[in-house]
């Protein structure tokens, strides 16, 4: 079942229009949730990033729109499946309604919220993870590539091809050529016991997980900073991983001749495992 607009429908019945602006033009905005453990792992966190998107997007916010009231729709979600897991993967997205052409009709929005299962109650990396850099096609500079938008045929492309070439994920470059985030996620790397991430000003996905990562580092007293990677950084650092909503922090095990190890990885994925079974990560 899915929520749409409060209404519980099967996935299979008509929900969308073929004037839906979300198909139509991409307008419309998303969040990716983890439900385990009875609750929406940092709900606060990606509440306030759709409010901030859907800002930006200059939509209209009903006054319904409390965190309150969308996290009670996206439990609803979860409460109407068939199936009994542990864990889900939470998609709210809230689209503009019909109407107009690039320039809308209306400000107004609708919202539809699906729920899928997942495999495990807790973040689950894999042990082989090999990534390549993905260069046909660069990310832009701008806060519109810091959004959880519909927007994502770069991805889309990058997956594809990272799949035909046999690799698990996809590193994008901006158009400085500056190594931003991968295909999914938000990407760290250590050196000499330092951690670096790309800023939000190199066009990289404000994560939420990010965020998370960089509290728990300095929880740990583990220096991290916010600065520009170049690829040729990549191949020099002892750690490279990637971080997203989903797996929490995946590891990369090898980048083309360079294999990785995982001290502070682990380090931090143990923060992160703390993080969550405390009230923080409520």
């Amino acid at each position: 079942m899915i929520n749409h607009n409060g209404a519980l429908t099967s996935p299979q019945s008509p929900v969308f229009t073929v004037h839906n602006r979300g198909l139509l033009f991409g307008d419309a905005v998303f969040e990716t949730l983890r439900y385990s453990q009875n609750h929406i792992h940092f709900w606060e966190d990606h509440y306030f990033r759709l409010m901030a998107a859907m800002r930006i997007f200059r939509m209209d916010i009903p006054m319904t729109f409390t965190p309150e009231f969308l996290e009670h729709e996206c439990l609803r979600a979860v409460e109407a499946q068939s199936e009994t897991v542990a864990a889900w993967r939470i998609r709210l997205t809230v689209y503009r309604k019909d109407g107009g052409a690039y320039l809308p009709n209306t400000r107004e929005v609708g919202y539809v919220v699906e729920a899928k299962p997942l495999d495990s109650e807790y973040y689950l990396a894999s042990d082989t993870y090999k990534v390549e850099l993905f260069n046909d096609y660069y990310l832009q500079k701008s806060m519109l590539s810091n959004l959880k938008s519909n927007n994502k045929a770069l991805q889309v492309i990058g997956s594809i091809f990272m799949q035909e070439q046999g690799f698990d994920n996809g590193i994008l470059v901006n158009d400085e050529k500056e190594v931003v985030e991968f295909l999914n996620g938000n990407l760290f790397i250590v050196e000499y016991g330092k951690l670096r991430t790309p800023p939000i000003t190199s066009g990289c996905l404000d994560g939420i997980m990010r965020k998370q990562i960089i509290r728990i580092a300095k929880k740990l007293e583990i220096s991290c900073v916010e600065e520009p990677i170049s690829p040729f950084d990549l191949q020099r650092v002892q750690e490279l991983f990637m971080t997203n909503a989903i797996v929490g922090i995946q590891p990369v095990s090898s980048y083309r001749r360079t294999t990785y190890e995982k001290s502070i990885t682990l380090k931090l994925q143990q923060g992160l495992f703390d993080w969550v079974n405390s009230s923080q990560g409520a």
